[in-house]
């Protein structure tokens, strides 16, 4: 009897969902809140910056390496959760290190600086990178509304900074030290719940657990494997390697744009606290959860608007609404009114969970299934550079203001109005059919068929 196409995503799919999330709030949580909420007791928000950036282009290097050997790697779940185990584990070492009140800071600096860049190195591998690339393995036809669900994660986590503020630093007012560990705690629990479930639920082929690839259950067992069997065999073949594909110019456009997004969400939510607290009657906590919100709308919508009517065009929605933050904080800084400030986050908001989408779903939607791993080994460690760069480069905008926060946010949204514009033009420059001609063009010089396979993609 033939079988149903199923809409859905399946039991397996959203447990692979569930982890990716769980990865990506770990990913804001760890690195992200020690910087922008409890800085002062870790030396200051600039060298933590520094640090950041260093751990993430060193996890940069790693994605790169481990790109290169996608063929050669039995298991890429089996990688993830291991560096999951090394990022979690030292995740509870940072936040277990007490704070000192008699000198002001953490007890042991040292081995705490230590923890926090081996988490920034490992959680950006193993919550980011290879999560993933399940993702686009597991789903290649719909990764768009996959990550649009997954990456809720980011607004989620920057939504409840407040509530994370406010839980962490209310001790202070008795005299005691703040309360790190258990404020941590239910992050915690959730990256490890979140493991668990990578551990026992998932593979690194939707066919080797009894599930099917986009849940396309007409499929039949048969072909679902004798697929499997033949995208891991092409794989080992590519024709899309490193040299091939940092050559490409798409690539080089599609990269910039990702990195673009990261610097633009997750580099400005660093200093959120600082940009929202030079407003008068602005309330930092309602400010995040309205972030929250409109976060988790945004990035399902982008990620139904990219699987709609194809990646190149979701880009360049996002980019403008990147473009109308710019103009929105600009309109905040000259006139002092709060309202188009809280109006520019939420639209930092609709973007931010795009940011992290992207660098799966333009590999996954202009290349080959089995081309996926190699080019999105090189599109997202490029972008995170950009990704890692983008907090010491929003103090160092901030700091423009010689003290007075309000002109550093001033410099901040000039700098996302010059983001979103460069952007645009440059998803306007990426072309679909070049990168078929060149698909084409390294299929026959390695003697493969040529077919039309990539012809007709949004």
């Amino acid at each position: 009897m033939e079988q149903k196409k199923s809409l859905g995503f399946g039991a397996r799919g959203w447990l692979l969902m569930f982890v990716m999330f769980t990865g990506m709030v770990s990913f804001m949580v760890f690195r992200n809140y020690p910087v922008n909420i409890l800085s002062d007791f870790y030396g200051g928000a600039a060298p933590l910056g520094q640090l950041l950036t260093i751990g993430s282009i060193l996890g940069v290097i790693i994605q790169i390496v481990l790109s290169r050997l996608f063929g050669r790697i039995k298991s890429v779940k089996r990688l993830a959760v291991i560096i999951g185990i090394v990022a979690i584990a030292a995740a509870y070492g940072m936040c277990l290190i007490p704070i000192d009140m008699s000198i002001g800071q953490c007890a042991n600096l040292g081995l705490w600086k230590v923890l926090f860049f081996i988490v920034n190195v490992a959680i950006t591998t193993y919550g980011v990178f290879l999560v993933s690339v399940l993702a686009g393995q597991w789903f290649p036809r719909r990764k768009g509304t996959v990550m649009g669900i997954a990456t809720i994660a980011f607004p989620f986590a920057n939504g409840i900074t407040g509530i994370f503020a406010t839980s962490a630093m209310s001790p202070l007012a008795q005299g005691m030290a703040p309360a790190v560990f258990k404020s941590f705690l239910p992050f915690l629990i959730l990256a490890t719940v979140g493991l668990i479930v990578c551990i026992v639920a998932l593979a690194d082929y939707p066919e080797q657990v009894g599930a099917y690839r986009d849940n396309d259950k007409t499929l039949t067992p048969e072909v679902a494997k004798a697929m499997m069997e033949e995208e891991i065999e092409n794989k080992r073949t590519t024709v899309w390697t490193a040299a091939h594909t940092l050559t490409t110019r798409d690539v080089w456009f599609a990269t910039v744009v990702c990195g673009f997004l990261l610097i633009g969400s997750a580099g400005v939510m660093t200093q959120s606290n600082a940009i929202v607290s030079a407003f008068e009657g602005l309330n930092f906590t309602l400010v995040m959860l309205g972030v929250a919100i409109a976060g988790a709308i945004g990035s399902y919508v982008i990620g139904v608007i990219d699987t709609a009517v194809g990646t190149k065009k979701a880009m360049i929605i996002t980019m403008c609404i990147m473009v109308l933050a710019g103009v929105l904080g600009i309109a905040a800084v000259v006139t002092g009114a709060g309202a188009p400030l809280a109006v520019a986050f939420i639209c930092i908001a609709l973007y931010m969970g795009a940011s992290s989408n992207f660098s799966v779903s333009v590999s996954a939607q202009y290349w080959r299934r089995e081309d996926f791993p190699s080019v999105f080994g090189i599109i997202n460690p490029i972008s995170n550079i950009f990704e890692a760069c983008g907090p010491s480069i929003i103090i160092a905008l901030m700091a423009t203001g010689a003290g007075t926060a309000i002109l550093g946010a001033r410099s901040v949204f000039i700098f996302l109005l010059i983001m979103g514009v460069i952007g645009v033009i440059l998803m306007l420059l990426f072309s679909k059919n070049h990168v078929k001609a060149k698909d084409d063009k390294y299929r026959e010089a390695a003697g493969k068929a040529l077919d039309d396979e990539l012809v007709n993609r949004k």
